[in-house]
């Protein structure tokens, strides 16, 4: 009993610890975004409650230097961080149990393999943020994305980009996808690797199932804002609820029913 009792203690011991940094990380994150992200731009001035946004004229074709890729970089990267991990949350604090449990109830150390497998999930966020990044700088230099406001400045492009994720919300890959995210056990149970490398390459692969149900509703920052706190927020809430509700595909398949209604009506207005 009383090493029972010890291992109980150490899971829940681990399972606090790791709450709180997941907590910590996303705080941090979402302060990051709020002050500005590094861009020294006002995230007041890009947030907005209008849809579609205001149509600005963009001058495009604006300098990126090395050091601005990098801010724009890490700003995408920050926000995937602070929309993502929350949903992830549910499958970190499993792997961290069963991970306890693989150490049989010995006080070893279960940080290390924990720590690797949100790496690895941030990872793939983080080649994520380098295609958004790139797109970015593409639209902006073609005058489709506005280089303050960081949102289109083209209902087609608005349209084009709601129709492309409301259709995807139909897709067998979109199902094949969310049904990994919401099933955190199954994952494990098919996925599982020894060591910290292994665990790096779970979470790698884990994070490449998330990329892969969220990166159209990603895109829909264009639309909105890359930088807009409610876009933001709405979405982040949005993918949460899509992964953690009972019947998230349902949720899923309505929501792309309302993108593709509207990206519709932008189409057609």
């Amino acid at each position: 009993m009383p090493d029972v009792s010890a291992a109980e203690a150490l899971l829940r011991r681990d399972r606090l610890l790791v709450a709180a940094c997941l907590a910590v990380i996303c705080l941090l994150s979402w302060i990051y975004l709020v002050t500005g992200a590094g861009t020294g731009m006002s995230t007041v001035a890009m947030t907005t409650w209008e849809f579609p946004p205001p149509i600005y004229r963009s001058s495009g074709g604006g300098a990126w230097s090395f050091s601005y890729c990098l801010i724009m970089l890490l700003m995408w990267w920050v926000m995937m961080i602070a929309m993502m991990v929350p949903s992830a949350a549910p499958m970190i604090l499993l792997y961290t149990r069963v991970q306890r449990h693989a150490l049989k109830g010995s006080p070893g150390d279960a940080a290390v393999p924990v720590l690797s497998f949100l790496s690895g999930y941030l990872l793939a966020w983080f080649f994520f943020s380098l295609l958004a990044t790139a797109m970015q700088w593409g639209l902006e230099r073609a005058g489709l994305v506005h280089g303050m406001m960081m949102w289109s400045t083209s209902h087609t492009l608005s349209a084009l980009f709601l129709l492309a994720a409301g259709l995807y919300q139909f897709s067998p890959l979109k199902n094949r996808c969310l049904t990994h995210c919401k099933s955190p056990a199954a994952f494990l149970s098919a996925h599982w690797r020894k060591g910290p490398a292994g665990a790096l390459r779970m979470g790698v692969e884990h994070g490449l199932y998330c990329v892969g149900c969220c990166w159209s509703l990603m895109l829909l920052l264009f639309v909105g804002g890359i930088m807009n706190l409610v876009w933001i927020a709405g979405l982040a809430i949005f993918v949460l609820l899509e992964k953690l509700l009972p019947r998230g595909d349902w949720l899923a398949r309505a929501s792309g029913a309302v993108m593709i209604a509207v990206g519709g009506y932008l189409l057609l207005a």
